[in-house]
């Protein structure tokens, strides 16, 4: 087996190191700049560059690049080392904006795409109810049509950062009469409006990530719905394929395993430190064959990917993993705490820190929870990796319920 790049994406990866040599960190004309105008010059820098919004049309604000997985992993790779600004994190620029290039309307794509890339604006999405999550197309929020606007009813929840978004990406039922599948339809939302109410839900991580959002006749133009009236599951679809499909860069496979290690060197177990014992050495030997196999998996998925090949089930898997890897990561990392995790105070781990202290143990251990919830439970997971993946029978309950 060959994990080398070759010679070709080793030449590509000296032109991205030289350009970063270039283009950050600031040089003085642009060290006295904000922040904000520094990331976004270098981002506008980055995109004309070919490095960035590599998928997106120059049109709408991209680079309009062929699609190459090993050179993505390599601009990843490089751009991480430094800290250099890639597209802006959020639910928008992962979610929304495939969304939008496969299913919206041009003026939808000239309007949201090139602010949403420059994070000018934010996004939150608005699926889950009280009542609707895993079954998602039982959800009850109703739009009704009044001249040219829509007028939105209903409540939704777990919705991630709506507190601090401009825009939500919504479902909606519009065809109470149709079953449930067919009456949805995907909407955009202006959340600054009367008529939306985020109420923030204090996490046990100190967090407040998560939020409910009230509709009382809040309002959205007619035409800003993505895909056609009624068609919301099938657009949702294309969404959530982007959400659960996210290619983790290969170098972030075995990123947590040093600080455990780090951790079992200074915990200690009857007197001596806790990596001397075997239970633990056996642990970690399990947790870094698993990170392992899942480093390998995304070198064929990206093998695959630069050949125009699908990677078949192993895509579908690439959530699972995720969500287990983490939380036996944290599971371990806790039984070293021990009784000391009582101590460890509150406080929040922020989404791309590493846990380096006892308070930042406690507090991934308290996230990786959540994190086989989101975007589909690992029990949801399985049932798509068996259906899809294997090819086995849907569940027995769920077809009972049809």
């Amino acid at each position: 087996m060959d994990l080398s790049y070759g010679e070709a994406y080793e030449a590509f990866r000296k032109e991205v190191q030289a350009f970063l040599a270039e283009n950050w960190p600031p040089r003085a004309e642009a060290a006295e700049l904000p922040r904000k105008d520094q990331v976004d010059r270098f981002r506008d820098r980055a995109v004309d560059a070919g490095y960035l919004a590599r998928s997106i049309p120059r049109k709408y604000g991209g680079s309009e690049q062929p699609p190459d997985a090993l050179r993505a992993s390599v601009i990843g790779e490089e751009f991480r080392k430094l800290r250099a600004p890639m597209d802006p994190v959020g639910l928008g620029v992962g979610l929304l904006v495939p969304t939008l290039l496969e299913r919206g309307t041009d003026w939808q794509k000239e309007k949201f795409i090139r602010p949403t890339l420059r994070g000018h604006i934010r996004w939150c999405q608005g699926y889950s109810e009280p009542g609707s999550g895993s079954d998602l197309a039982s959800l009850q929020t109703k739009g009704e049509l009044a001249g040219d606007e829509w007028v939105i009813n209903g409540q939704k929840i777990w919705t991630s950062g709506a507190q601090i978004a401009d825009y939500c990406f919504c479902l909606v039922r519009t065809e109470p009469e149709q079953p449930k599948h067919a009456g949805i339809s995907y909407m955009l939302i202006d959340m600054h409006q009367p008529g939306v109410e985020v109420r923030p839900l204090r996490q046990m991580t100190g967090h407040s990530g998560f939020n409910e959002v009230f509709f009382t006749d809040a309002r959205t133009p007619k035409d800003w719905i993505v895909g056609e009236r009624g068609e919301g599951w099938l657009v949702s679809r294309t969404t959530l394929k982007h959400e659960r499909s996210g290619l983790m860069n290969v170098g972030q496979a075995t990123g947590q395993l040093p600080a455990l290690v780090k951790l079992a060197r200074r915990s200690l177990r009857d007197g001596r430190p806790a990596v001397e014992d075997p239970e633990v050495r056996q642990k970690l030997a399990e947790i870094e064959g698993y990170m392992k196999a899942n480093e390998y998996a995304l070198y064929y998925r990206a093998t695959r990917g630069r050949k125009g090949r699908d990677a078949g089930r192993i895509q579908l898997m690439a959530k699972l993993i995720r969500s287990e890897i983490t939380q036996e990561v944290a599971k371990l990392a806790m039984e070293l705490i021990g009784d000391d995790g009582l101590l460890a105070g509150g406080g929040e781990l922020g989404m791309r820190e590493r846990p380096s202290d006892n308070r930042g143990w406690v507090s991934s251990y308290m996230g990786s929870l959540g994190g086989a919830i989101a975007a589909g439970s690992s029990n949801i997971q399985r049932n798509v990796i068996g259906e899809r993946g294997l090819g086995l029978p849907r569940d027995w309950a769920a077809q009972r319920s049809k």
